[in-house]
């Protein structure tokens, strides 16, 4: 098995167009060895070195059928939806959890990360069921398993959560020195084909949008979005909000960006998530600011390092 396993990863990687480095062959080999195991892998490093592309590779030439890939965002949109919808019933995280995982036996994350208490504990119940289950998992993650729910005043309460990750899954670090997201000539997804630009000619009738039961209030909606910056992320919006934003636009414009150092670490998440669910979605993103990328995300959120890799893709163009 693990000869042929290999064989797959590496044709899947060849059909791509792909050219793995050494570092890309190394964690090659260790996902072959943990695949013939059936042993779960918690694929971690700096942003652009490849970990979704060998995770999802690894998905897919895996010979099992009932398996699932989810995005980190929307799988816990689902599990709060789920929950909300069981809270007249008793153990509603129990069902919500079952009915998510189903007969699952292999389950994907794609960018792992946690900075929510609610949600760590949700997770540290997800891993318990998952192990329960004996359900695979593999994940990727700018971060290691020591290195989630950051916060000091919370981590502590996620220490039982990395105990069962480093009980389920091998930590495989892939770190090369190329971040493959710079590199030119290759094909450009649809949010690539944003940009960042001085001024634009925003819409003068702003639209007031229903979201999840609440209310958001765009600058204006044509052949795009609008938004301005305080209104998507300095108000209490939610990750729950943008997936469901994304679910109705694909164009999305944010005007009067500022240098995150400026604002409140939550805005300085809520902007990360947005850019992540809008990645995800493969919608266009344009942002408005008067100040160029390095001044725009400059902030003390750990993911802006992501961010800021995904915003470079689009700063040349604007």
């Amino acid at each position: 098995m693990a000869v042929d396993l290999r064989e797959r990863l590496l044709a899947r990687a060849s059909s791509g167009g792909y050219s793995l480095d050494p570092a890309q062959l190394r964690a090659v080999d260790r996902l072959v060895a943990l695949g013939e195991r059936r042993r779960g892998v918690y694929l971690h490093g700096p942003v652009g070195r490849g970990k979704s592309f060998l995770a999802d590779a690894f998905f897919d030439v895996l010979p099992v059928r009932r398996k699932r890939r989810v995005h980190f965002h929307a799988f816990f949109n689902e599990l709060h939806t789920r929950i909300s919808s069981r809270l007249h019933e008793r153990g509603a995280v129990a069902h919500a959890l079952k009915d998510l995982i189903g007969r699952c036996e292999v389950l994907a994350f794609d960018e792992f990360h946690l900075h929510d208490i609610g949600d760590a504990m949700l997770m540290t119940r997800l891993l318990e069921e998952l192990r329960t289950r004996r359900v695979m998992i593999i994940a990727t993650s700018n971060y290691p398993p020591d290195g989630l729910l950051p916060n000091p005043l919370y981590h502590d309460h996620f220490l039982p959560g990395i105990a069962i990750i480093r009980e389920l899954m091998d930590t495989v670090s892939l770190d090369g020195p190329i971040d493959y997201r710079t590199l030119h000539g290759r094909t450009r997804s649809r949010f690539e084909t944003g940009a960042i630009v001085k001024a634009a000619a925003v819409p003068t009738t702003p639209v007031v949008l229903e979201v999840n039961g609440r209310t958001i209030t765009a600058l204006g909606v044509d052949s795009r979005v609008w938004f301005d910056f305080g209104d998507l992320c300095e108000k209490p919006t939610s990750t729950a909000d943008h997936l469901d934003l994304a679910s109705r636009y694909d164009d999305w414009v944010i005007v009067g960006v500022p240098r995150l150092e400026t604002c409140d670490r939550e805005a300085q998440q809520r902007f990360a998530n947005v850019v992540d669910v809008l990645v995800d979605r493969d919608a266009r993103l344009t942002l408005v600011s008067d100040h160029t990328l390095p001044e725009i995300v400059g902030g003390q959120a750990l993911d802006l390092a992501r961010t800021a890799s995904r915003l470079e893709l689009i700063n040349s163009i604007g």
